[in-house]
C-alpha cells in the first residue's frame, strides 16, 4: 500500500483518541442530572446534566453514549483489523479500511459541529482531521481504473446501486419533510431543541447522501470508480447504521417512543451488511498480482 506509513500512524491516532473520546462519552456522570431549560425559542427542554453531554438534551445525549459504544466496541477494533490486512496487501482490506475511516470523519464532524463545547473539543478537532487525510490517502493509493478487475462479473450491480440510490433518494426525503414545511411557513423545525440548527440534516442533504446516489449510479452503470466508492460506502453505510441502531436502543431504553424506526433501521441495518457481504464474496483474488494494490 502507498503511504504505508503515513497512513498507519494516522489510523493508530484516529484509534488511540477515539478510545479516549468514547471512553469519556461513556463513563463520565458527574453532573446534576436532567433539568428543564427553557430554550431562546421559548421551548422547555430536558437537558441531559450529566458528563461530558451534559449541556446537551438528553434525546441527543443518549444516542451520543450509544455511537460511543458502537465506536468502542466495534469500529475501532475493526478500523485496527482492516489496516492490519492492508499492510498485507488485502483489497478487502483496504475497502473496510476506507469504510471505516468514512465512519469516523463523519462521526466527528457530527461530534464537532453539534455537540455542546466540552473538554474533548480539541480531541475531535484532531480526529475530524486525521480521518480526513486518512480517507484521502487511503483512497488515492488505489488505482480506480483497475479496480474493477478485481470484482466477478457476476457482483449484482444493479441491485446493489439501486440500493444506494434508494438509500439516498429515501433519506432525503425523510430530511426534507423536516427542512421544508418550516421554510414555507417561517416556523421552527420540529425537535431542533436549543440547538442553532439543523446539523444532521444539513450534512447528509449536503454531503453524505449525494455520495450514497453518486456511488450507486456509478455501480449501476459498472463505472470503474463506482466499484470503490460502492463498496466503501456499505462498509460505511453498515458501521453508520449499527451506531443508529443502538442509538435507537438507547432512546427505548430511556422511555422513548421508536415505534417504527425500531423496525426499519434495523432491517436497513442488515440489508447494508448483507451487501457488503455480497461484495467481499465477489472479490475475485486471482487478478491480485496483475494490480498493483499493495500498501
Amino acid at each position: 500500500m502507498k503511504y504505508k506509513k503515513a497512513i498507519s500512524l494516522l489510523v493508530y491516532g484516529i484509534s488511540l483518541l477515539a478510545v479516549i473520546a468514547t471512553t469519556v462519552g461513556i463513563f463520565s456522570k458527574s453532573g446534576p442530572g436532567e433539568y428543564e431549560h427553557i430554550s431562546i425559542r421559548g421551548e422547555t427542554i430536558t437537558i441531559y446534566g450529566k458528563g461530558i453531554y451534559q449541556d446537551m438534551s438528553a434525546d441527543v445525549a443518549i444516542q451520543g453514549i450509544a455511537q460511543d459504544v458502537v465506536t468502542l466496541c466495534i469500529a475501532i477494533p475493526l478500523l485496527l483489523a482492516a489496516l492490519y490486512f492492508s499492510r498485507k496487501g488485502s483489497l478487502k482490506g483496504r475497502i473496510i479500511l476506507s469504510g471505516c475511516i468514512l465512519y469516523f470523519f463523519l462521526t466527528y464532524l457530527f461530534y464537532l459541529a453539534m455537540a455542546m463545547f466540552n473538554p474533548m473539543f480539541l480531541v475531535y478537532v484532531l480526529l475530524l482531521s486525521a480521518s480526513f487525510f486518512a480517507l484521502i490517502l487511503t483512497l488515492f493509493s488505489l488505482h480506480f481504473e483497475n479496480l474493477s478487475k478485481f470484482f466477478d462479473t457476476s457482483l449484482p450491480v444493479k441491485f446493489l446501486g439501486g440500493f444506494l440510490i434508494f438509500n439516498a433518494v429515501a433519506m432525503g426525503g425523510m430530511w426534507l419533510q423536516v427542512v421544508v414545511p418550516p421554510l414555507i411557513n417561517e416556523g421552527i423545525p420540529v425537535d431542533l431543541d436549543h440547538y442553532t440548527t439543523l446539523i444532521v440534516q444539513g450534512l447528509d442533504l449536503a454531503l453524505f447522501l449525494p455520495i450514497s446516489f453518486i456511488s450507486g449510479v456509478f455501480l449501476f452503470k459498472r463505472v470503474p470508480i463506482g466499484y470503490l466508492l460502492g463498496a466503501v460506502y456499505f462498509v460505511f453505510l453498515s458501521l453508520l447504521m449499527t451506531a443508529l441502531t443502538a442509538k435507537i436502543i438507547g432512546m427505548a431504553l430511556a422511555g422513548v417512543n421508536v415505534v417504527p424506526v425500531i423496525f426499519i433501521i434495523p432491517t436497513i441495518n442488515l440489508i447494508t451488511i448483507l451487501c457488503s457481504i455480497i461484495i467481499f464474496k465477489n472479490i475475485n483474488h486471482k487478478v491480485n498480482t496483475d494490480i498493483e494494490i499493495s500498501l
